[in-house]
């Protein structure tokens, strides 16, 4: 049985709590050692620009910035649906880092013939 984990997220910076509710999900599996990748889609291609995850979604939360660099150090990485991107004409060239352009045949190659665990936000 694979131990990996797949966040989708199609929701972005107009719904904080549901952004930092879905990295706090994806970065628990990271630390603990789950190989693990967040899928983004719809407004949560955005958050795969640099700037664009800042702030703090409600009172005693960590600030996004602070989960970005958690999930980083612990190994996450993203995948940022191309359709979802291209269509909101953002640069591919300026992505933060871990985050690949890349739609649903790559994250089934990463998904691999185990599985994974997946979770949708």
């Amino acid at each position: 049985m694979s131990n990996k984990a797949v966040v989708s997220l199609a929701t972005g910076m107009e719904d904080p709590e549901r952004v930092t509710v879905a990295f706090l999900v994806a970065l628990g599996a990271a630390e603990h050692g789950r190989p693990t990748l967040m899928f983004l889609t719809k407004e949560a291609v955005r958050l795969a620009v640099p700037g664009v995850a800042v702030g703090r979604s409600c009172e005693g939360c960590p600030s996004l910035p602070e989960l970005l660099e958690r999930y980083l150090a612990a190994g996450g990485t993203y995948l940022v649906c191309p359709l979802c991107f291209n269509a909101k004409a953002l640069d591919p060239e300026n992505l933060i880092k871990g985050a690949e352009i890349g739609g649903t045949i790559p994250m089934w190659e990463w998904i691999g013939d185990e599985g994974a665990t997946s979770f949708s936000y």
